[in-house]
């Protein structure tokens, strides 16, 4: 029996940034053990983390070694000395930790392999990588996969391919990782190469209330794999409980006993649970022949680069003395919208409250054609460096703003309240915060077909099969999978006219948004 620790999350939003920037979540004791129990398989031996951190995976070997009677070394590798110092407060010794090198796994990997490597490596997303460490894990992508993986894969994808380079014959690896591993846009790439070169026994998933790193907006996977010819069927598990010894009794007993009520294991084929997702359970009775794209195209909201600056109320608009006819009416926040409609009350309750609801839209007309208040306006944006952020200055002229057709339909697509499409009564334009919908029929009649079977429970279920999973069952839709929505088919025959069904009929219709023109240059 293990004990059971909580790491507590600390309580002040610099604390917790320290931590995203590290990217150190520290790994509960229940969760450790079965992972070090997969990776030695009675063996013993040596094991490596590379990423010790306080030591968890360390401390989980030394309990399993004593209860069986093993004999086992350790060996790692940590890139913060400081985190490694307090493994000593938390019950390891010197000698435990003597053979830990501090040093850059990624990019000063060991000159060795090994059989039993465990890790939770540091989370640490793509945006918070310099360029140049980005430059080298790119190469280091293609070294070893022998392609570039898509730029948006943190640091913590580029850990599991080190480590998985460096098993042993008939090794395992046991990671823990963010949801993000298998629905990244570098995913398919990822996979394809482990899932050819390598046997994926096992995913673990956890249900909101079990996640080992409760109030952080990550949804964590396990992943168990042998450097052995690939299988064509893996293990899926669901854990409904924390802290319990279901899933280290589920490894103990060589993935036989599945008995305990708070876990739900199941065998899925890797072709199926490639095009699902890892993270998502099995799609069961999934016949249905119908999608969002094909009755609507979908976009996301406008980026402006700088909402602070080029999204404002309408009193700061008034200080400012532009012109109303330089902005647009849009909308910024999910929680700005209490309700599933936008209507024009909903707009002036947001300005009585003194929310931004003013978008400065303007063209890409040379700055003197503009009256003095946006002149001296766009000096001051100069004068704090707008033009040289990323997003704004790939913009001819920086000032230049993305336009939008107001959609008739908005979708909500991250939040802490359910996701949830939105009418667009008001015909404001959306920012990021949202995607835009724009069905291929504007018919008011089929408008109000369109809403009902997008409201309904069954669609809205069906998110869960295309979104990103994040933290506390949060889950966030890019717009090419929004077009990939199952719409149920007897939703289309309960609500669509017969107009609508022959529309949906026409499958060829469904074209990717890219190949969608909508007015991207203002007016």
């Amino acid at each position: 029996m293990l004990k059971t620790s909580v790491y507590k999350l600390p309580s002040s939003w610099e604390a917790r940034e320290i931590l995203r920037e590290k990217g150190q979540f520290w790994t509960p004791d229940w969760i450790a053990g079965p992972m070090t129990e997969y990776v030695l398989a009675e063996k013993g031996g040596l094991l490596f983390d590379p990423a010790v951190g306080t030591g968890a995976f360390f401390r989980a070997a030394k309990a399993i070694a004593s209860e069986k009677g093993l004999a086992i070394s350790f060996a790692g590798m940590e890139i913060d000395p400081t985190t490694l110092s307090q493994a000593l407060e938390h019950g390891l010794t010197e000698e435990d930790i003597a053979s830990v090198k501090i040093a850059d796994f990624v990019l000063q990997p060991p000159q060795t392999k090994f059989y039993a490597i465990v890790a939770n490596p540091p989370y640490i997303r793509h945006h918070r990588l310099a360029p140049e460490k980005k430059a080298q894990l790119k190469r280091l992508g293609i070294q070893i996969i022998k392609k570039p993986l898509d730029g948006r894969a943190g640091l913590h994808v580029y850990f599991l391919i080190r480590a998985l380079s460096l098993l042993e014959e008939n090794g395992r690896l046991a990671f823990i990782m963010p949801a993000d591993t298998c629905e990244g846009k570098f995913a398919p790439d990822l996979w394809t190469w482990i899932t050819a070169n390598f046997a994926l026994d096992a995913v673990i998933t956890f249900s909101p209330e079990a996640s080992p790193f409760p109030n952080i907006d990550t949804n964590p996977l396990i992943f168990f794999i042998r450097k052995a010819p690939p299988k064509n069927q893996f293990l899926w598990v669901k854990c409904h409980h924390p802290g319990t010894n279901s899933l280290m009794n589920w490894v103990r007993s060589g993935f036989e006993d599945a008995s305990a009520h708070d876990l739900f294991v199941t065998t899925r084929d890797l072709k199926e649970g490639l095009s699902t997702g890892f993270s998502r359970g099995p799609l069961l009775n999934y016949n249905t022949k119908y999608v969002l794209g094909d009755f609507a195209r979908v976009m996301r909201g406008v980026a402006t680069g700088a909402n602070n600056f080029f999204f404002m109320t309408g009193e700061k608009a008034r200080e400012l003395g532009i012109p109303d006819k330089y902005f647009v009416k849009a909308i910024g926040r999910t929680r700005d919208i209490p309700g599933d409609e936008i209507t024009h009350e909903t707009v002036e309750t947001l300005e009585r409250k003194g929310r931004p609801t003013l978008l400065l839209s303007l063209k890409g007309d040379d700055v003197e054609v503009f009256p003095d208040p946006i002149k001296r306006y766009l000096q001051e944006g100069e004068r704090l460096g707008l033009p040289y952020r990323p997003l704004i200055k790939q913009r001819r002229p920086w000032y230049k703003m993305e336009v939008r057709v107001p959609p008739p339909f908005l979708f909500a697509y991250l939040g802490r309240r359910n996701s949830r499409f939105i009418r667009n009564i008001a015909m404001v334009v959306p920012l990021t915060g949202f995607l835009c919908v724009y069905p291929k029929n504007s018919d008011e009649q089929h408008l109000d077909q369109i809403w009902k079977i997008l409201n309904h429970p069954e669609t809205i279920a069906n998110l869960s099969k295309i979104g990103k999973s994040y933290g506390d069952g949060a889950i966030k839709v890019e717009p090419r999978l929004l077009e990939r929505l199952p719409i149920p088919d007897h939703v289309i025959q309960q609500f669509g006219s017969p107009v609508q069904l022959r529309l949906f009929e026409q499958r060829e219709s469904y074209t990717p948004m890219e190949n969608y023109e909508i007015d991207t240059e203002g007016g």
